[in-house]
């Protein structure tokens, strides 16, 4: 099967990075979202992206513009092409939103078309129920990394009913975009995040119980493990009401209490200090989110003038 043209559905960090990899090898894509906003601010994001690629002698300058046109964007589904190849969905981590895009999808590509879902955590089998079973057979997991441009896995999932042979299209277009694929099951968390998860939650943990300072728990990962991030540094960039999604998710699909979220993670997610995002997590953001406000808003007065 030859990919030729792919939609990404929703225009997030997630699937604005990977819109931006396959654009780059010269596949065409369709990015989705509900928003206009959301698609500008991908499409704005991408462009400056691709100027850092360019600074750093990734490919030439002359290559922007190619890369650009690749990517067309629609706020209404009708006008998304029906003989896409592949839709890969890439929204917020939420197992009923996921669902209800997917089955709006279903209808409308064609037969042929593969499905796939960027999620993190969320099973596979679960979400493809939600399809015909014709479709059932064609949908996979493709759980990305973020940033998607840099980082180089692709955990490629599968469900109950996924053909073993949309199993194998999918492993040679990961490795068309010079990611590197590891095929696994649909088991709560897959390897990745069921691996890393417990491991930020044990970190918060032994900050709950006053085992150390924040810093000292990330030096520790870092300067004797060896680990390029921290793990409450690193449960800040992810966001934390993601982290303590996929720890709940663990927790209800193996019924084990060393799944258990960290009180303080959901303490802290209820208060709504989710990490970077939102300008405090374990540590505090608030002066780089004022720098950018600061630099945006000097921009617009100069640019008035």
């Amino acid at each position: 099967m030859e990919i030729n043209k792919i939609i990404v559905a929703g225009a997030g960090a997630m699937g604005r990075g990977i819109a931006h990899v396959f654009a780059q090898f010269g596949i065409e894509v369709e990015l989705y979202d509900i928003s206009v906003n959301a698609i500008n601010n991908a499409l704005s994001t991408i462009s400056h992206n691709i100027d850092r690629q360019i600074k750093k002698n990734i490919f030439p300058i002359d290559q922007k513009l190619k890369i650009l046109d690749k990517i067309s964007s629609t706020t209404n589904l009708k006008h998304l092409s029906q003989n896409a190849n592949i839709v890969i969905e890439a929204i917020s981590e939420n197992k009923k939103t996921k669902s209800n895009l997917l089955k709006d999808f279903d209808p409308i590509m064609h037969e042929n078309t593969i499905f796939a879902t960027n999620t993190s955590s969320i099973s596979i089998t679960e979400l493809a129920a939600n399809l015909s079973k014709t479709r059932q057979e064609r949908f996979i997991g493709m759980h990305f990394m973020n940033p998607v441009p840099i980082m180089n896995l692709v955990e490629i999932i599968n469900g109950y009913s996924t053909n073993q042979e949309i199993t194998e299209i999918i492993r040679e277009l990961v490795l068309r975009i010079n990611k590197v694929p590891v095929i696994v099951n649909d088991y709560p968390g897959f390897i990745s995040n069921r691996i890393l998860m417990p491991m930020i939650n044990e970190a918060i943990f032994a900050l709950y119980e006053g085992v150390s300072d924040r810093e000292s728990i990330d030096n520790v990962m870092k300067l004797g493990m060896n680990h390029p991030m921290g793990p409450l540094a690193l449960a800040d960039f992810i966001g934390l009401d993601v982290c303590l999604n996929i720890m709940d998710v663990l927790y209800e699909g193996f019924k084990d209490s060393k799944y258990r979220a960290c009180p303080l993670l959901r303490q802290m997610v209820i208060s709504g200090n989710h990490g970077k995002k939102t300008g405090k997590g374990f540590y505090s953001y608030w002066k780089r989110i004022m720098y950018i406000i600061s630099s945006v808003s000097a921009w617009v007065v100069s640019a008035n003038y």
